[in-house]
């Protein structure tokens, strides 16, 4: 009997240390890393003009990505517009931006440097054409924009080549037969609220901030421009981004159209290139798609953004990693 003492004892020892070695392994488990390491370093990306959807877009998803991806400073860079921001992208000089699909498929057309890289991660909500003239202007479709003084956009927007192209559908040149001024709409609502200019494009998500401000300052009126998809159409080659849409009655409550006003829309893209770590852009990718709701109390467009259909982003090949969160959250 006093042998049996010692035996037990050596049993209990063994199963204590046994144990030990159990919780000691769960704790380090849970304390190192497992799996690859999450993305790090510095993100840039390309956005838009200072009061233009793009920028707010961007203003409003860095939380989100900031949170999700705590080890990537995002660093927002404004720019002129898609074209631009295609460049800046596909030149390497930006990470990720937003460009609309036809602005994406004219780059590609025109054969730019880097067009081969880019990706798509997430097609997100469409733009809208709008043509906007004082509340007593005469012009009423866009063919009665000849000799008028006219806000065409920045050289790099994708506003410059969306209006260019309804211009020469309404049968009118850019160049010879308007005043082309080249504002942005940071700057056009207040050119025709001083009678400047006689009207200015836009295209963004709806509504856009600049353009809801100036209808609650004085009369304004969108002209509408659904008469145009089919002729745009027939231009051939980029044009067939571009489909029929309505603006809502409320888009602009204080607009002096007071009716829904048939118009032009494209769709926009999360664009960015082979060169990134799929890691990285599956992580942009879900942060996108999980904050829709957050920025859609501000950004209404943004409510639109769906894990059904972003994932159908042509002109561009789909991003590797963008893929990989898809499949992750595929039912």
């Amino acid at each position: 009997m006093p042998k049996a003492l010692p035996r037990l004892s050596r049993r209990r020892a063994l199963q204590g240390t046994a144990a030990l070695l159990v919780v000691s392994g769960l704790l380090m488990w849970w304390l190192l890393p497992i799996g690859p390491p999450s993305p790090h370093g510095t993100v840039t990306f390309s956005t838009g003009v200072r009061t233009g959807v793009y920028q707010l877009y961007g203003k409003l998803l860095s939380p989100t990505l900031a949170h999700d991806m705590p080890g990537v400073d995002i660093h927002l860079q404004p720019s002129e517009g898609s074209q631009q921001n295609l460049a800046r992208v596909a030149t390497g000089k930006s990470d990720f931006t937003i460009a609309t699909a036809d602005a994406i498929a004219k780059y590609i057309e025109d054969g730019k440097p880097g067009a081969d890289r880019l990706r798509g991660c997430a097609r997100l909500y469409d733009d809208y054409v709008q043509l906007a003239v004082d509340d007593s202007s005469t012009v009423k479709r866009a063919a009665d924009l000849r000799h008028k003084r006219v806000a065409v956009g920045q050289p790099g927007s994708g506003v410059r080549l969306i209006a260019d192209r309804v211009l020469r559908a309404a049968g009118l040149d850019p160049v010879k037969d308007i005043t082309a001024v080249p504002a942005g709409i940071d700057t056009s609502p207040g050119l025709l609220q001083a009678g400047r200019i006689d009207a200015f494009f836009w295209s963004g998500g709806l509504p856009t901030d600049a353009v809801r401000d100036l209808a609650a300052r004085r009369p304004i009126r969108l002209v509408p421009l659904d008469d145009l998809v089919t002729r745009l159409h027939a231009a051939g080659g980029t044009t067939r981004y571009y489909r029929s849409a309505v603006m809502p009655a409320d888009a602009y409550r204080q607009a002096r159209n007071g009716a829904p006003v048939p118009t032009i829309a494209v769709a926009n893209v999360l664009v960015t290139t082979d060169r990134e770590d799929p890691k990285l852009t599956e992580g942009f990718t879900r942060s996108v798609i999980r904050s829709r709701d957050r920025i859609g109390r501000q950004v209404h467009a943004a409510q639109l953004v769906d894990v059904r259909t972003a994932i159908y982003t042509d002109p561009l090949k789909l991003d590797e990693g963008a893929r990989r969160y898809y499949r992750s959250v595929k039912p």
